[in-house]
């Protein structure tokens, strides 16, 4: 965890950090408090939270309205058990999602919060009443608002488990990154649910990678993985920047590989992908420079389709295998009702190289990972099946699962 004085400007440090935090997440700070470091004494810290996202798939806005943010030391600590602090909004507040994008944050309030260990945090949504939607997206392509079901947020909050300490008079910094892609969940009905996906990453030993894509790829993913698992995301802005952060430094967790994917319909682009990348912390990776920016070869975008036995609301990811890695190309999850799922994928050679901190840094089309995927379903249960797909003469249906 960062540790800081007693006497640190929240403001100027809070300035500095969410001038270089452009990625999804809740950003949470424990700061100093008064008192001595005795049994009798009181030491508190302050809980600061604020919050921002990533790009949803499919999605144009992401409405969800935060009423209070819950913190216990126990993972165990149910609604009504003791030891709970709150964050309380003077007023419930709504905030798009997708709104919060390249360093854009939304500010939830602060609250004391007594120096120990911590386990579980608990974010709080106000309900959908009648005709007044506290909760809701907007589909790609149209305007109008649709009511976001979020079970059990409204009353117990959504359960966050991350273990992070704050010692006596001191300031620490975890963020929680909400992932409004995993997160939203299509219902048989047209419907959709919030189904939260969020991760953790305590700012001491963390860091970023920045570059630029070319300007026809402003809008693209952007991936950090690590072993074909996404550990952030963010999207390339209009001048084709990109910046994933936090990432765990390099000496924690090894180094990651920076996947670019623009599988929009019917023509995106070939991913991009560079492996090996390093993080250090509080030091940013340059990947490529405006003047070099990395430019992806345009690809038709093919579909796969099929259904996961409804009972297993299942999560689907299709993986591209280069030689002996893979990587997290797309993902989604299944209709709660039918199991339906569908995911788009580049047919194109992806092209991609080894970081190097000379740039630019090459990268070579893979012709023999062209149109081949593995499409993976894994169920709530944690089970998990896989299917090989090859989508570069077409797309592909009846890719099923059955848990």
């Amino acid at each position: 965890m960062k540790i800081r004085s007693q006497q640190l400007d929240l403001p100027k440090f809070l300035a500095r950090t969410l001038a270089i935090l452009p990625m999804p997440f809740l950003v949470v700070a424990c700061g100093g408090g008064d008192g001595g470091n005795d049994n009798t004494t009181s030491i508190n810290g302050t809980l600061h939270v604020a919050m921002t996202d990533a790009p949803a798939c499919g999605f144009d806005h992401v409405f969800v309205t935060v009423s209070k943010v819950r913190v216990n030391a126990s993972t165990a600590a149910g609604d009504n058990d003791g030891g709970w602090t709150d964050i309380a909004l003077p007023t419930p507040q709504r905030v798009d999602l997708l709104s919060l994008t390249n360093g854009v944050l939304f500010d939830l309030g602060r609250a004391p919060l007594p120096a120990g260990q911590y386990q579980q945090i608990r974010l709080v949504l106000s309900a959908n009443q009648g005709n007044s939607l506290a909760n809701a997206v907007v589909v790609s392509g149209t305007t109008a608002e649709l009511p976001l079901a979020t079970p059990s947020a409204t009353q117990s909050g959504y359960k966050i488990i991350q273990p992070f300490t704050v010692p006596a008079n001191t300031l620490v910094d975890l963020i929680l990154d909400f992932n409004a892609c995993k997160s939203i969940v299509q219902q048989g009905n047209g419907g959709y649910s919030l189904k939260p996906v969020v991760t953790a990453t305590p700012m001491t030993v963390s860091g970023s990678i920045t570059g630029f894509v070319a300007p026809a790829q402003a809008g693209a993913t952007v991936y950090a993985e690590q072993n074909g698992k996404i550990v952030r995301g963010t999207v390339a802005d209009a001048s084709g920047k990109f910046v994933l952060t936090p990432l765990v430094q390099s000496s924690t967790g090894g180094n990651y590989d920076v996947v670019i994917v623009d599988n929009r319909l019917p023509s995106g682009h070939a991913t991009g992908i560079i492996g090996g990348v390093p993080v250090t912390a509080s030091a940013t990776t340059s990947v490529a420079t405006a003047g070099s920016p990395i430019t992806l070869p345009t690809s038709t975008t093919n579909t796969v389709s099929g259904t996961a036995t409804a009972s297993a609301q299942a999560a689907v990811r299709a993986l591209q295998p280069i030689g002996s890695a893979s990587y997290e190309i797309a993902s989604t999850n299944a209709n709660l009702d039918t199991g339906a799922y569908s995911l788009a994928l580049p047919a194109a050679a992806p092209l991609a190289g080894t970081y190097s901190a000379t740039l630019p840094i090459a990268l070579s089309a893979v012709s023999s990972a062209a149109g081949q995927y593995s499409v993976q379903a894994t169920s709530a249960g944690g089970a998990t099946q896989t299917s090989p797909v090859n989508v570069f003469n077409g797309g592909q249906s009846g890719v099923n699962f059955s848990f």
